[in-house]
């Protein structure tokens, strides 16, 4: 009896064993890596040179933390990567967020299955948009930021605020583009601090830089203080060059005729001129004629009449 359970057990371990080993007759898919190109991610693998009637076919799985930590390592099928002929799959919608994540890949031929092929160490999209490359200056008390090698279609979300009061910070988008920023109306002897990250498509972002914090020199001023500080400069040389040539032409070219049709002499008041007539004509005679014209003045000497 014992015998009979012992041989039993034997013919099924050798049966289990065939099984198992006939699964697994095609080798594991290798080379398997993933390409980011604009934070597009692609898992990519070496298609399977093992002997097959039909059709090679990749199925391709993965596994972020959540899966890890809270489903007991369970992995998840990338649906629209499932029994494909091509050697290759785009994971971006399955990797939505700053995580490291497995994936593994495993061949088909009709009945057979590979084992499955994993990274060699697991991906996470922030190693792949990496933090922009900002300088930051001061410029006319303001701040001038400048970014090199933006991905294209990416915007760089700046942060600026006050040091020591970090509540307040004011945020602003540069496209990739535009690749300047300036910031002012600053508070002058304050100090500023910058720190920016790289958004793609308003989800995908990296890391952010280090905090660049700057202090303030000088008076604020706008982006435009520039140009309007020369328009003033070029506005008060037009006026005063205009003022001295009015003042050049009426020497040169005014006539005396021509400018006391311009400048006329105001009539002496009455009393003033009778004084004039007066004094003329005891000094210089009647033969004197006087340039100026006064008015007839008639003097009425009251006489007082004593009763």
């Amino acid at each position: 009896m014992r015998l009979q359970q012992t041989l039993s057990v034997t013919m099924m371990t050798i049966v289990l064993l065939h099984l198992i080993t006939g699964v697994w007759t095609l080798p594991a898919p290798s080379s398997v890596t993933v390409d980011s190109v604009d934070m597009r991610h692609t898992l990519t693998w070496t298609p399977l040179q093992a002997p097959c009637n039909t059709t090679i076919l990749y199925s391709v799985q993965y596994q972020g933390e959540f899966e890890l930590m809270l489903l007991n390592g369970s992995w998840r099928d990338v649906h629209h990567c499932q029994q494909v002929p091509h050697t290759h799959c785009d994971v971006t919608a399955d990797l939505g967020s700053d995580a490291d994540y497995n994936l593994h890949v495993r061949a088909r031929c009709g009945s057979q299955l590979s084992a499955w092929s994993e990274l060699s160490r697991p991906f996470n999209r922030r190693d792949i948009l990496t933090v922009p490359n900002m300088t930051v200056t001061v410029v006319g008390g303001g701040l001038h930021l400048s970014f090199l090698k933006l991905p294209s279609n990416a915007v760089a979300s700046v942060t600026v605020w006050k040091k020591g009061h970090e509540l307040q910070a004011s945020f602003y988008t540069v496209p990739a583009e535009q690749k300047v920023l300036h910031v002012s109306d600053l508070q002058a002897g304050a100090e500023y601090c910058v720190t920016a990250q790289t958004v793609l498509n308003t989800q995908l972002h990296s890391g952010s830089t280090d905090a660049h914090c700057v202090s303030i020199t000088g008076t604020a001023a706008g982006p435009d203080a520039a140009w309007k500080k020369t328009t003033t400069v070029t506005g008060t040389v037009i006026i005063m060059a205009g003022l001295l040539f009015a003042v050049f032409w009426s020497i040169a070219y005014c006539r005396p005729d021509q400018c006391q049709t311009y400048i006329r002499k105001q009539q002496l008041p009455q009393s003033l001129c009778f004084l004039q007539q007066h004094v003329q004509g005891v000094l210089l005679g009647p033969q004197e004629e006087e340039e100026e014209r006064c008015e007839q003045v008639h003097v009425v000497q009251n006489v007082y009449v004593k009763h």
